[in-house]
């Protein structure tokens, strides 16, 4: 018999309309956070209940054309050995992602190279990508790619780069109305790698919390509850869970996040 866990989409609905709108514009104004330090949180639905209350009305939700929870897909790059997959399984000091990201409920398409930044930030660097495929590197977006590699970690741009991973999920973005922070609630992941496609229990929240320092209100609330960071990227966990590398770091995860790893 299947166990019926309760549906983190649901939940997050129910958060998303309690609280009052923001725009995307007064986000970015506030609290545009590019170069930032991540904390994320793999908390059941319950948990994620708990938080929502004790965030209280400090929070806003973003709000785009009238829709309050958005599906985001993207595509991961990389190369045939899997470079980027084991600088991040090796926690390497320098290491990036590259994936175009398609806001599917508007929003348009992005490159975006993710770079590992001193202290634990994240630097992240994008440009428009609607007229180009979400699955291909345009030669004009490998020149973007070298560029920003070259400035910013002094690596060369890897020779061979072809889409690896897709993952396709819903967002609730929360906002610190004081503009110091924000909190992404994703939920529903599904992977893929053009062959097979693997989904995450529903009743699992994937909270990744952006500020300045690292010490924004969720974390705190969260550690209050007795929930502790885990080093984690969809990307990686996708690749773990259905190429069956190695990936000893993230097995708690891979466990509670994908309990069966049933492939299809």
């Amino acid at each position: 018999m299947t166990a019926q866990w309760p549906d983190a989409d649901v939940l997050l609905a129910g958060v998303a309309s309690a609280l009052p709108p923001i725009t995307l514009e007064e986000v970015t104004a506030a609290c545009g956070l590019m170069t930032r330090v991540d904390r994320k949180y793999l908390v059941s639905a319950s948990t994620m209940a708990r938080l929502a209350a004790e965030l209280g009305d400090g929070f806003a939700v973003l709000r785009i054309g009238g829709r309050r929870q958005f599906r985001y897909t993207s595509t991961y790059f990389d190369t045939p050995d899997l470079l980027t997959f084991r600088q991040h399984r090796q926690a390497r000091r320098r290491r990036f992602k590259i994936r175009t990201r398609t806001y599917l409920d508007g929003g348009g398409r992005w490159l975006e190279v993710k770079l590992a930044g001193a202290g634990g930030s994240t630097d992240k660097h994008r440009i428009p990508y609607d007229t180009s495929p979400a699955d291909a590197l345009t030669r004009e977006a490998l020149d973007y790619v070298a560029d920003t590699l070259a400035g910013n970690l002094r690596l060369a741009r890897p020779p061979s780069l072809g889409p690896v991973l897709s993952t396709d999920y819903s967002r609730v973005t929360l906002v610190d109305r004081s503009g110091s922070a924000r909190l992404t609630c994703d939920t529903g992941l599904v992977c893929g790698d053009g062959r097979r496609t693997l989904a995450a229990r529903r009743d699992r929240v994937l909270l990744e919390s952006k500020s300045a320092d690292g010490s924004a209100t969720a974390d705190r609330i969260l550690r209050r509850l007795g929930v502790r960071p885990v080093s984690v990227s969809k990307y990686c966990l996708g690749v773990a869970a259905l190429h069956g590398v190695t990936a000893n770091r993230w097995q708690p995860v891979l466990r509670h996040y994908f309990p069966a790893r049933h492939r299809s």
